[in-house]
C-alpha cells in the first residue's frame, strides 16, 4: 500500500488529534512510497532499525519515536546515525505515543489488561490514561508474582503485600506520578512501568500497594496488537520485534 495511506489508516484508528502529547505523533521520517513489510516494536533504537535495514522492511511502526519536547534540536551524534540510516535505506518512522496507551482495544493499558487477566478494564472517569478494574482477591504478593511470570521481568513490590487484591489500577510505561490518582480511586494495588523513591513512602503512608514492572514490559503488548490489526486488514507483512530491554 502507499505510505500516505497506511498513515491515513493509522491516524484514523488511533485519532492523535485527540491528544496533546511530547512528539509528534504519525510519520516522522519520510522513506519510500510504498510499503508492503512493516517492522513494529517498542522504541525506535539503532538496534530496531538494523533490524529493519536487514529484513529489508518499508517502514518501522514504533511506541516510542523521535523528537521529544524540550529534547536538543540538532541532529547529532546518535540521533543522527538514526535518522540517517532511515533515509539511506528508505525506510519510513512511524510512532504513535500516547494515541496508544489510550486506545480501548489495541492499546498499552488494554492489552495489559488481556495480558493478566483483569476484569472490567476501562479509563478512569478523571484521568484517560489511568486504568482500573477488578482482580480475584488474591493478595498483592501473589498479583506480584503473577505479573513477573507473565511479562518474564521481576516486578518490584512495595507496600502491604498482603493486602487483598480486589481492585487494580494500572498506566503502562512511565507513569509512576499517578500513583497519587490512583490512590483516590480506593484501589488496593497500582501497576505502571517505572518507579521513583517517592512511591515507596506513598505506598506504605496510604497502604496501597504499588508494583513496578518494567516500562519496556509493560508497553510492549499495545503496539504488537496495531500490527497484527493492520496485518490482518491490509495485505502486509507486518513483524513484531521484542529487543531485549529490562528497563
Amino acid at each position: 500500500m502507499q505510505l500516505n495511506d497506511l498513515l491515513a489508516l493509522l491516524d484514523d484508528k488511533l485519532t492523535p488529534e485527540r491528544f496533546k502529547d511530547y512528539a509528534p505523533n504519525g510519520l516522522q521520517v519520510e522513506g519510500r512510497s510504498e510499503v508492503r513489510s512493516i517492522i513494529t516494536g517498542v522504541t525506535a533504537s539503532q538496534a530496531l532499525i538494523d533490524l529493519a535495514v536487514a529484513q529489508r522492511a518499508d517502514a518501522i511502526l514504533v511506541h516510542h519515536g523521535y523528537f521529544w519536547k524540550n529534547e536538543a534540536a540538532p541532529i547529532v551524534g546518535i540521533k543522527r546515525q538514526r535518522i540517517a540510516t532511515l533515509l539511506q535505506h528508505g525506510i519510513s518512522l512511524l510512532a504513535y505515543h500516547l494515541p496508544l496507551d489510550a486506545h480501548p482495544e489495541l492499546g498499552n493499558n488494554a492489552q495489559l489488561a488481556l495480558q493478566l487477566g483483569i476484569s472490567g478494564a476501562a479509563p478512569s472517569p478523571a484521568e484517560p490514561l489511568l486504568w482500573q478494574g477488578g482482580w480475584n482477591q488474591s493478595t498483592v504478593q501473589q498479583l506480584a508474582a503473577h505479573v513477573s511470570a507473565v511479562l518474564g521481568r521481576e516486578a518490584l513490590l512495595l507496600g502491604n503485600g498482603q493486602r487483598r487484591a480486589r481492585h487494580v489500577a494500572w498506566c503502562t510505561g512511565g507513569a509512576q506520578g499517578y500513583f497519587e490518582a490512583a490512590i483516590a480511586l480506593g484501589v488496593d494495588v497500582f501497576i505502571t512501568g517505572e518507579v521513583s523513591e517517592q512511591n515507596l513512602h506513598l505506598a506504605e503512608e496510604s497502604g496501597v500497594a504499588f508494583i513496578a514492572a518494567g516500562h519496556h514490559a509493560t508497553e510492549r503488548y499495545g503496539i504488537k496488537a496495531l500490527g497484527e490489526w493492520l496485518g490482518t486488514i491490509q495485505p502486509l507483512d507486518v513483524r513484531f520485534a521484542d529487543l531485549y530491554n529490562p528497563v
